[in-house]
C-alpha cells in the first residue's frame, strides 16, 4: 500500500517504493500537487510524476534507473550525416528555451506509438512554472521558422532529468536531443535521467543502473551551480 500525500507532506524514502512483487515497480506515493516547489522536491530526491488521465497524481522512483551518460551518447552514422547536412542549411535553426510550452504541447499530442498523452494540462502548468523559475528547459529544432522537433527536461545543478521529446520531421527529435547532449556535456553534466527503460533509449546509449547508484550521483550533482548559459551557438555536428 502506498501513502497518500497531502500538500504539506514529505515524500517517503525511495527505498519504500513498490517492487515487481507488487505489480507496479517503482511506485512510491500518490496525491499532493504539481506545483514547482513539489516538483523540485521530487527531483532532488530521485522521484518523478507519471500518471494517466483519470488517475491521481502518482510518484515513482524506479529501480533500476535508466540513464544516459553524456559521454556514451551514441550518434549513428546516418545521424552524423544528417547533422552535417542541416548544419550547413540556413533553413534549420536550433534554440534553447524560446518555445518551452509549445514543445511540451507537441510532446503531449497523441502519437502512433501511444506515448505522449500522459502530459496533462496540470503537468504542463507545473513544468511551465519550473521553466519560469529557471529549472526546466527545452531544446528546439526549427525549419523555415516552424518548430519540427524538440525535447524538454529539468536541470538542477549538473543533473539533467529528461522528460519527453517529439518529432514532426524524420530524426528531428534525435537532432534536438543530440544538441542538448552536446550542450550538457560542455557544461559538466555527466548523466541524464531517462526514468523508464525503452529500446529506443538503449539504441542511443542509455542503460539501467541501480537506483542507489543513481541517487548517489544525483545528490552530488545537484550541489553544483546551475547552468546559466542556455544560448545556442548553432547546430553542432560531430
Amino acid at each position: 500500500m502506498i501513502p497518500w500525500l497531502d500538500p504539506d507532506d514529505a515524500f517517503p524514502d525511495v527505498s519504500e517504493a513498490l517492487t515487481e512483487l507488487h505489480g507496479a515497480p517503482g511506485l512510491l506515493a500518490a496525491g499532493a500537487d504539481l506545483s514547482p516547489g513539489r516538483l523540485l522536491m521530487a527531483y532532488r530526491e530521485g522521484i518523478f510524476p507519471w500518471f494517466s488521465e483519470g488517475q491521481p497524481i502518482l510518484w515513482w522512483s524506479t529501480d533500476p534507473r535508466m540513464v544516459l551518460k553524456t559521454d556514451a551518447f551514441r550518434v549513428s552514422d546516418s545521424l552524423k550525416k544528417t547533422l552535417r547536412k542541416i548544419a550547413r542549411d540556413p533553413a534549420y535553426t536550433f534554440r534553447f528555451d524560446s518555445a518551452f510550452e509549445q514543445v511540451m504541447r507537441n510532446c503531449a499530442a497523441p502519437r502512433a506509438d501511444g506515448y505522449g498523452t500522459w502530459i496533462s494540462p496540470d503537468i504542463i502548468r507545473g513544468y511551465c512554472g519550473l521553466h519560469e523559475a529557471g529549472y526546466a528547459h527545452s531544446a528546439e529544432l526549427w525549419h523555415h521558422g516552424e518548430l519540427v522537433g524538440g525535447a524538454y527536461g529539468v536541470c538542477i545543478g549538473t543533473m539533467f532529468y529528461g522528460e519527453s521529446m517529439f518529432a514532426r520531421e524524420r530524426d528531428a527529435s534525435k537532432i534536438a536531443l543530440s544538441q542538448l547532449v552536446f550542450h550538457l556535456r560542455r557544461h559538466g553534466v555527466a548523466m541524464i535521467d531517462c526514468q523508464q527503460e525503452t529500446g529506443h533509449l538503449a539504441s542511443l546509449g542509455a542503460h539501467p543502473i541501480p537506483r542507489e547508484q543513481f541517487i548517489q550521483h544525483l545528490k552530488q550533482a545537484i550541489q553544483f551551480p546551475a547552468i546559466r548559459d542556455w544560448t545556442s551557438t548553432g547546430i553542432q555536428a560531430p
